[in-house]
């Protein structure tokens, strides 16, 4: 349990709580899993600078003591600022907005900046800053450090791993195609992007100097043990983490993880633009034919934002993007805390066993 990832993020166990954007992250579940040792995360993409600010500051008065916490964002692509939605894709979704009664929106706001978010991340000073979708700037990398903010980048690919170092990042996440949510691929399209995490990962470890943590389909002591086992020098847990009961994510979505129907997902573009990975449900299936059509992100996104607010409120799981990675039927409804517990311990003693003389 004691790694060059702990020495370097300050924690006690080498796991971290995979962040979750779109408000699925809660200051309570990164408190809770950084005040028992492991690396509390929050996804911010989605917070302009203001609220940038203020999350920091509510982690800090938040996470025990002085433990670390690590606040991500999305490195953007060089196309996005300039997309806008067509009429056609407001007519696509017009059927969905009249079934949940909900009006059609008139007006497009883009995402906050990049380059003000990290401007205020930086000036907040959080322990720990991690990337996804990219690299930052030399010019990024090289304030954290003098600021003493440890980085972390995301790869999906071994040479998006190799980009991660050379970009001067101390950390760099494995991340599978086993894994939940949004894929991260920055070099080549997502679909020759799809490296499962068990064969990512002793490639990247090979490939880079710096700390390789597995990311994907990790979801209980035997997938920590196996990743630490091919070299991974700690592991990041996303679905697991998002079951539990401070998460941020709704009641349905938290079923759909512990429901029999986690056992299936799937590539989807429907929600946001940008394939990601999730638990198949009825807007999915009708859709399916839609996938190559639909905008880019952030218009599709932006467009489906109400549509996914309004069904979790009324717990409608039909119309709900159910983020979820392959592994998700491992997932339990307990607190963080214990969730955390049953990776550690019963990890630590596979490997204590594998390493006693026979």
């Amino acid at each position: 349990m004691n790694t060059r990832l702990t020495r370097l993020l300050g924690t006690d166990l080498p796991i971290i709580q995979g962040p979750f954007g779109g408000g699925l992250s809660s200051v309570a579940l990164a408190a809770a899993v950084s005040g028992a040792g492991g690396l509390g995360s929050f996804g911010a993409h989605h917070l302009d600078p203001g609220a940038i600010t203020a999350l920091v500051a509510d982690l800090k008065a938040a996470v025990p003591g002085e433990r670390p916490f690590n606040v991500n964002l999305w490195v953007p692509h060089p196309r996005e600022a300039a997309l806008r939605p067509a009429p056609a894709d407001l007519d696509r979704l017009r059927p969905l907005y009249d079934r949940l009664g909900i009006p059609v929106p008139t007006s497009y706001a883009p995402p906050p900046a990049f380059d003000d978010q990290v401007a205020a991340l930086l000036a907040a000073q959080p322990p720990v800053i991690s990337f996804v979708m990219g690299t930052p700037s030399a010019g990024v990398v090289a304030e954290a450090r003098r600021r003493g903010i440890v980085t972390i980048g995301t790869a999906t690919t071994v040479d998006e791993a190799v980009a991660v170092e050379a970009a001067g990042l101390d950390v760099v996440v494995a991340s599978g195609s086993d894994a939940g949510g949004h894929r991260g691929a920055f070099l080549r399209p997502v679909a020759e992007s799809l490296v499962g995490t068990f064969s990512l990962v002793p490639q990247v470890v090979d490939a880079v100097g710096i700390p390789v943590v597995a990311a994907g389909g990790i979801a209980d002591h035997r997938g920590v043990t196996a990743a630490l086992a091919l070299g991974a020098e700690g592991v990041q847990i996303g679905t697991g983490f998002l079951a539990t009961l401070q998460s941020g994510a709704s009641p349905v979505h938290k079923a759909a993880l512990t429901g029999p129907d986690a056992r299936i997902t799937v590539l989807t573009r429907l929600f946001s633009g940008r394939p990601a990975r999730a638990i198949i449900n009825p807007l999915i299936r009708e859709f399916a034919g839609e996938e190559a059509y639909v905008p880019e992100y952030p218009v599709q996104n932006a467009l489906m934002q109400p549509l996914r607010r309004a069904a979790a409120a009324r717990d409608d799981s039909r119309y709900v993007n159910l983020w979820a990675g392959q592994a998700a039927s491992l997932s339990r409804p307990i607190t963080a805390q214990e969730y955390l517990a049953t990776l550690v311990a019963d990890a630590a003693d596979r490997l204590a066993a594998k390493d006693r003389p026979a």
